[in-house]
């Protein structure tokens, strides 16, 4: 128990101290905009990671003397397509989705149960001496339960996202395959909106005009969302979220 509440304070602590660094640059940008981040390089990023995937063995081209025709070509013109590390792509997001989920359960349960004490270890004479006209041996103990349960829910989701984020081409996995990342940001007012895309594409599936749809991307990730003046007076404060993670009620 005292283990478990010196946790608890620790990490209250801990939250505070963090919360006092973000309120001091809070208050430090207090009339200003909020800044738009550095354009970096997301190899460099401190999170970045290199992706490895099960790969099959490497098919090596042979090249044709006196050949227009190159195996791996995919015309004889000029393909304007990603083809490299530092190429750019553009990915469409058009997400309408819908789900509902409906759950009924009804729970009915009756019990009854009844114990007699007509001879307990020869004591059972006495009950009428120590409680007159009180006690029934033969109905000693009597137990009655009828749980009631009946639960319904029901989930509804929609979904509807339409964007266009330009990715870059940052690694060539060993069958070909692109690992790409975007990121945007925009400044309307005092909220800048944010934009992440990060997944892995064919370059088989990357269409002439140099686009791709979003659901021909494995793993991909895709983050919407922002920070600012709005995005804090809907965010919960971290006080509270403490208290309700901490809080057994």
């Amino acid at each position: 128990m005292k283990k478990t509440i010196f946790k608890a304070l620790l990490l209250s602590s801990t939250v505070i101290i963090l919360d006092g660094c973000r309120t001091l640059d809070r208050l430090h940008e207090v009339g200003d905009k909020p800044s738009l981040s550095q354009i970096q390089n997301p190899v460099s990023s401190r999170n970045y990671q290199p992706v490895t995937m099960p790969m099959p063995m490497p098919i090596l081209a042979e090249k044709k003397v006196n050949s227009l025709w190159q195996p791996g070509a995919q015309g004889f013109f000029k393909d304007q397509r990603a083809k490299g590390i530092g190429d750019i792509l553009t990915v469409k997001v058009a997400m309408d989705d819908s789900a509902v989920v409906k759950d009924n359960s009804t729970f009915l349960r009756k019990t009854d149960s009844s114990v007699a004490a007509g001879n307990f270890l020869g004591f059972e004479s006495q009950f009428s001496n120590l409680f007159p006209n009180t006690i029934n041996p033969s109905k000693l103990i009597g137990v009655t339960s009828a749980p009631d349960h009946t639960a319904n829910g029901i989930i509804k989701r929609s979904e509807k996202i339409n964007l266009v984020i330009p990715a870059t081409v940052t690694q060539i996995l060993p069958n070909g395959n692109f690992i790409i990342v975007g990121n945007q940001e925009m400044r309307v007012n005092n909220e800048v909106r944010e934009l992440r895309l990060t997944g892995i594409v064919r370059p088989e599936d990357i269409l002439s005009d140099n686009t791709i749809d979003y659901i021909k991307m494995a793993e991909a990730r895709i983050g919407y969302g922002g920070r600012g003046d709005l995005t804090d007076f809907q965010n919960i404060p971290v006080g509270q979220q403490v208290i309700n993670v901490l809080s057994p009620f």
